[in-house]
């Protein structure tokens, strides 16, 4: 199935205590707030999938895929109140973020 919205943004985090229950918890539960901004069209939290291959990076220790209209409707998420108070909360549970912003091919 294609997705037709038009702006993908996909976060994966390296948390400082990647087996600790409670910071999992934490930083679940603040995704999960996080998919409540209004423009996101479709949002998806996950962890590594069990594969090995030599072209899978699977090192880090959640993916916060959102999905919205459009580039205007992704920076009113970043500074959606939502999104400010995750980034208050939870930041000190991660060590490192990289975000892949995407859009689609026209």
């Amino acid at each position: 199935m294609e997705i037709k919205e038009t702006f993908i943004h996909h976060v994966y985090f390296w948390m400082h205590h990647p087996n600790n229950k409670e910071d999992q918890k934490a930083l679940l539960t603040g995704l999960q707030k996080l998919s409540e901004v209004p423009v996101i069209q479709a949002f998806h939290i996950g962890i590594p999938a069990n594969t090995d291959r030599d072209v899978i990076e699977n090192s880090y220790s959640f993916s916060w895929l959102a999905v919205f209209n459009s580039l205007a409707e992704e920076e009113i998420y970043q500074t959606h109140p939502i999104h400010l108070e995750f980034i208050h909360t939870c930041r000190h549970l991660w060590n490192n973020v990289i975000v892949y912003d995407s859009i689609k091919i026209e």
